[in-house]
C-alpha cells in the first residue's frame, strides 16, 4: 500500500514537471519513401517538371532540358505502378510543343471532362496552358496570359482552389509568394490577373524539430494546396536533399507571412543519388505522392514515389 502511494505521488510529480516545463510533443517527421514507377528519359525529354495526383493516376511531365520547346506526359497508376506515355491527340505522337518549362500543374474537371492546367514560365506567349484529357490521350484546350500589375508574370506553381458553375479559382506561386486569381470556367483564352495574397516562411522553418542552416538556398519547386483542409505543401530541393514544408490554415484570404508548421515536415537525404530533386507533390487518398529528378554517376533514375507512413489527417 505504501509503495502504491509513492508511485501515485511520483507519477503526479513527473506529469507536473512536464506541464510546467512546457515539454513539446515530438514533431511528426517523414524521411523515407517508396518507388511507384520510373519515368525514363525519352528521345527528346530528360527533365522532370510538373506533377499532379489524381484519384487513380499520377501525372508527371518531362521537358527537353535547357530548351523547354517540347515535352511528354507520363501517366502512372498509383497502386500498380503501370506506366503509360500519354498521346497528344492533335498529332498522335507522344510529344507536344505547348507547355514550356511546365514547372507545375493542377487537375480541374470542367463539364465532366478532365483538364490539366500547366504553368509554362514563358516570358512571352502563354504563361498558362489547359489540356483536356481522356484516358491516355490529351488535347490542347486553352492558352492564357498571366499578368501582375499589368506586366507579364511567370509563376512557377499553380493549384486549384475551387470550381463554381462559372469560374475556377486558383492559387499561383512565384518564388515564395502566393497569388490569387480566377478564370471563367469555359474560357479557352484570355488574361489572368494576379493579386498578391501571402508569402511562405522558409528561413527558420523547423524540419524534424530543428532549423536547416542553408534552407534559404534551396531551389523553389511547385506546390500542392489541400483546399478542404486549408493546408499547403511546399517542396524545396538542393543537391541530394529535398524538403517539404507544410503550412496550415491558409486560404485565399490569408495575408502577410504564413508560418511553416513546427510539428510536421518531410525530408529525403539520399545516399544513393547525388541529385534527388522533388519537383512536385500531391495528395490522393491522404497519401503524399511526388515526382523526382534523380541521378548518380550511373545515370538518371527519375520516377514517381510516395512518402512512407504519412496519411493526411
Amino acid at each position: 500500500m505504501r509503495f502504491g502511494r509513492r508511485l501515485v505521488v511520483s507519477v503526479a510529480m513527473v506529469l507536473g514537471f512536464l506541464v510546467l516545463s512546457g515539454q513539446p510533443a515530438q514533431a511528426a517527421y517523414y524521411n523515407t519513401y517508396s518507388d511507384i514507377a520510373s519515368t525514363p528519359d525519352t528521345g527528346c525529354c530528360t527533365g522532370v517538371q510538373g506533377f499532379a495526383a489524381g484519384a487513380t493516376y499520377l501525372y508527371s511531365i518531362k521537358t527537353r532540358t535547357n530548351y523547354d520547346d517540347v515535352s511528354v506526359i507520363y501517366r502512372v497508376h498509383k497502386d500498380t505502378g503501370a506506366r503509360v506515355l500519354m498521346t497528344n491527340g492533335t498529332n498522335n505522337t507522344s510529344t507536344n510543343p505547348w507547355l514550356g518549362h511546365a514547372n507545375d500543374m493542377t487537375i480541374v474537371d470542367i463539364d465532366g471532362q478532365h483538364h490539366m492546367f500547366v504553368v509554362t514560365m514563358k516570358s512571352s506567349g502563354a504563361q498558362l496552358v489547359r489540356l483536356r484529357y481522356d484516358g491516355t490521350t490529351y488535347y490542347h484546350a486553352g492558352s492564357y496570359q498571366v499578368r501582375l500589375n499589368g506586366a507579364v508574370a511567370t509563376p512557377s506553381g499553380i493549384h486549384r482552389v475551387s470550381v463554381s458553375s462559372s469560374a475556377i479559382t486558383f492559387m499561383f506561386k512565384s518564388g515564395r509568394t502566393i497569388y490569387n486569381a480566377s478564370l471563367p470556367l469555359r474560357a479557352s483564352s484570355g488574361t489572368i490577373d494576379l493579386t498578391q495574397a501571402f508569402t511562405l516562411q522558409v528561413e527558420g522553418a523547423l524540419v524534424n524539430g530543428a532549423t536547416v542552416p542553408d534552407l534559404g538556398t534551396f531551389v523553389n519547386q511547385g506546390f500542392f494546396y489541400d483546399a478542404p483542409k486549408k493546408v499547403l505543401y511546399y517542396p524545396l530541393t538542393k543537391d541530394n536533399r529535398s524538403i517539404v514544408l507544410v503550412y496550415r490554415n491558409v486560404s485565399p484570404a490569408t495575408t502577410g507571412t504564413a508560418p511553416a508548421a513546427t510539428d510536421l515536415s518531410f525530408r529525403i537525404t539520399s545516399s544513393a543519388y547525388s541529385k534527388f530533386e522533388i519537383e512536385g507533390v500531391g495528395i490522393s487518398d491522404g497519401k503524399l505522392y511526388f515526382n523526382t529528378n534523380r541521378s548518380n554517376s550511373s545515370g538518371a533514375y527519375d520516377g514517381v514515389h510516395v512518402f512512407n507512413g504519412y496519411v493526411a489527417a
